[in-house]
């Protein structure tokens, strides 16, 4: 079995932000796979089904953002899956609106929800999708900017990266994530250009 997880706040207030990215990602894929998020268990909302033949379980953590870690904990305790067996999705600052980037492992980057999951699994060696929401710019305070919405103009650069990181996850289901690294991942000049 494999986790899905996308990392965002829970309630209508946050819908649209940058820091929801994650759980956007995860609405994109429970659309397309045909598996509702309809469960909660472990304080996460949930979607069970089959993609390619392996079970996976998308989860929306709903615990808020610093807290993501403490629900990723219970499940993966619960279902005795190892840390490899995930995959996290979430937001990004240092990447540019719109572009992803997969890694096999490491640090949380600054991101307040990631270094709560490797905190409590007391590892970061899993897989993760980073999509990316922009550069804070320089006279916004942090979390101001990652809990604002997308501007017109980043609408449509935000949605090819949700639906990227999507075919990304996708991609690494079925091929694993070194084939997929070397289709997805972009360099920032590439990107610009």
């Amino acid at each position: 079995m494999k986790f899905i997880v996308g990392l965002g706040n829970p309630e209508r207030d946050y819908k649209g932000t940058r820091h929801n990215a994650g759980f956007e990602v995860i609405n994109r894929l429970s659309s397309e796979a045909h598996i509702p998020l309809k469960k909660v268990k472990h304080r996460c909302l949930t979607g069970e089904g089959f993609i390619v033949g392996e079970k996976v379980m998308f989860v929306k953590p709903q615990t808020y953002m610093n807290a993501s870690g403490e629900a990723v904990r219970d499940l993966v305790a619960f279902y005795k899956l190892s840390a490899a067996e995930i995959i996290v999705v979430y937001d990004d600052t240092s990447l540019p609106v719109g572009f992803i980037r997969i890694r096999k492992q490491g640090g949380a980057g600054g991101h307040n929800g990631m270094k709560n999951i490797i905190y409590h699994l007391e590892t970061d060696v899993f897989p993760r999708v980073r999509v990316g929401i922009g550069e804070k710019p320089p006279n916004w305070v942090l979390s101001d900017y990652v809990l604002s919405k997308f501007t017109s103009d980043e609408e449509i650069a935000i949605n090819e990266g949700v639906s990227k990181a999507s075919d990304a996850i996708l991609s690494m289901l079925k091929h694993g994530v070194e084939a997929s690294m070397n289709k997805f991942n972009e360099s920032k000049k590439k990107h610009n250009s």
